[in-house]
C-alpha cells in the first residue's frame, strides 16, 4: 500500500473514534490546540520565517508571500479561532423532526459529520489549524495537502495538535499532513474515493480546475474572489470611500478583498474624484472603462471583455453603469459567486440586491473583508465555497456535517 492509501485509511479508521467522544471531550481537546499554539508560537514562527525566506529568493508573488506569512498576531488569531469554535453549538446529533407519519412511526433528521475530509491547499498554513479544528469538532478526520511553500510551517503546527490529540488518548491520523508535496501524490489522493469523503481544495484557479477535473472524489470548489462594490446613486460617498479603502486596501492578497468598483454614473463626478485621492495615498493601479480614464492618473484602459481579473494586489478595475440593471449585469458576468457589496441609502434598491445577485455572500453597506467565517459568527472556516453543492459561502462547523434520515417506530411494518 503507498504512503497516500495508508494515510488515508488510517484516517477512514480514526474518524469513527470521534463519534464516541462527548461536546464537553471535543471542547476540552479544542481549548487544549489553542494553548499549544500559543505555547509554541516561537517554533512556529521560527519555521515560517526559514519557509518565507527561500521563497523570496525563489520570486513569490506578493499575495502568495502573504498567504505563506505567519506572525505572533496571526498565530493569536488561530488560537482565538479554536476557542470561538468551543463556544459553539456541536451540530452532530441535532435533530430536526420532519413528521408525524399516520401509521405512528416518527421521521427526523440527523446532522452526522461528513467522514474524512481532504484541504487542497497553496502556501496558507493557518488552514492546517483552521481546518484541523473545524473538522475536529464537527466529528471528522482530516487530510491536508499543502503546497510545497508552507509544508514545514504546516507539519510544526500539525504537529503541535497532533501532541494535544496523543495527550487525550485519540488517534494523530485525526489530523494527517501528507509530508510531500510532489503532485503525483496529489493526484493518488483524489483517487481515494473509498476512505475520503469530500475534497475541499483552496488556492489558485489552476489549482482548483486542476482537481475538479482530476478527482473521483466529490469536490467543494472554493474558487477564486472577484468581489465588487457598487456605489449607488443614492449611496453615501464618505461610506463608500471607507468601504472601499478597507476592501481594497486593508489586505489585499486574499479572497475577500476588493477587485472591482462600479460607481452609477449620475455620481461619479462627486466620487471618483474621492476614489482616485483614495488610490494614489495607497499606490493602487486602476484599471478601467474610457468614461473613467479622467479621474485616474496613470489609469490604463481596459476593453469591455477584460474586467473580472482577481489582481491579490493593489490593483483594481473601475466601471461606470448607467443604472442600476447594468452594474447587476456586470457583477453577473465578470463576478465569482464569492462576495458583492452595494453601498446606498436607498432600502428598496438594498432588499432587490440581496435578492437579485447571485453570490454566497451578499452585503449592504458593510465592507467585503466581513465575507470570513470569523467574522461571521461561524469561528475558523474551511473556506469559502463558491458552487452550490452541498454548501454556499463560509463553511463552518455545520457546513462539515450533513444529514441521515432517522424513523423511530413501535414495531410498524409496511403492507
Amino acid at each position: 500500500m503507498s504512503i497516500v492509501s495508508e494515510l488515508s485509511k488510517q484516517a477512514h479508521e480514526a474518524a469513527s473514534v470521534l463519534a464516541m467522544l462527548s461536546t464537553d471531550q471535543k471542547n476540552a481537546v479544542l481549548t487544549g490546540m489553542a494553548q499549544a499554539l500559543r505555547a509554541n508560537q516561537d517554533k512556529i514562527l521560527s519555521v515560517n520565517e526559514s519557509e518565507v525566506a527561500r521563497e523570496q529568493n525563489n520570486d513569490l508573488s506578493a499575495a502568495m508571500l502573504d498567504r505563506l506569512t505567519l506572525t505572533a498576531h496571526r498565530v493569536e488569531e488561530m488560537a482565538a479561532g479554536i476557542e470561538t469554535l468551543v463556544s459553539l453549538e456541536d451540530p452532530v446529533g441535532k435533530l430536526r423532526h420532519l413528521t408525524n407519519r399516520p401509521n405512528g412511526i416518527v421521521v427526523s433528521k440527523m446532522r452526522v459529520p461528513l467522514g474524512v475530509v481532504c484541504m487542497i491547499y497553496e502556501a496558507r498554513p493557518n488552514v492546517t489549524a483552521d481546518a484541523g479544528a473545524l473538522c475536529f469538532k464537527s466529528g471528522n478526520a482530516c487530510i491536508l495537502r499543502g503546497g510545497r511553500e508552507a509544508l514545514q510551517t504546516s507539519m510544526k503546527i500539525a504537529e503541535v495538535l497532533q501532541g494535544v490529540l496523543v495527550d487525550h488518548g485519540l488517534p494523530k491520523a485525526l489530523i494527517t499532513v501528507i509530508p510531500n508535496p510532489d503532485r503525483s501524490l496529489m493526484h493518488e489522493l483524489m483517487q481515494q474515493r473509498d476512505y475520503i469523503n469530500v475534497i475541499i481544495p483552496r488556492g489558485g484557479e489552476g489549482l482548483i480546475n486542476y482537481v475538479t477535473e482530476h478527482s473521483k472524489v466529490p469536490v467543494i470548489q472554493h474558487f477564486k474572489g472577484v468581489c465588487h462594490l457598487y456605489i449607488d446613486k443614492d449611496a453615501d460617498l464618505e461610506m463608500a470611500v471607507s468601504l472601499l479603502e478597507n476592501g481594497k486596501t486593508q489586505r489585499t492578497g486574499v479572497c475577500n478583498a476588493l477587485e472591482g468598483l462600479i460607481v452609477h454614473q449620475s455620481i461619479a463626478a462627486d466620487f471618483l474624484p474621492l476614489a482616485s485621492a483614495l488610490f494614489k495615498k495607497h499606490h493602487v493601479k486602476v484599471n478601467c472603462d474610457a468614461a473613467s480614464l479622467v479621474f485616474f492618473e496613470g489609469a490604463r484602459e481596459l476593453d469591455a471583455e477584460a474586467f473580472g481579473e482577481e489582481y491579490l494586489g493593489l490593483e483594481i478595475a473601475v466601471k461606470q453603469v448607467e443604472c442600476y440593471a447594468d452594474a447587476l449585469d456586470h457583477i453577473q458576468r465578470f463576478g465569482s459567486n464569492h462576495t458583492e457589496v452595494i453601498c446606498t441609502k436607498n432600502e428598496q434598491r438594498a432588499d432587490d440586491f440581496l435578492r437579485s445577485v447571485d453570490a454566497s455572500v451578499v452585503m449592504v453597506n458593510a465592507s467585503s473583508r466581513f465575507s470570513d467565517g470569523g467574522q461571521l459568527g461561524l469561528g475558523a472556516e474551511i473556506g469559502i465555497a463558491t458552487t452550490k453543492l452541498h454548501a454556499y459561502g463560509p463553511m463552518g462547523l455545520e457546513s462539515l456535517t450533513t444529514e441521515k434520515f432517522v424513523v423511530t417506530g413501535s414495531g410498524q411494518v409496511r403492507a
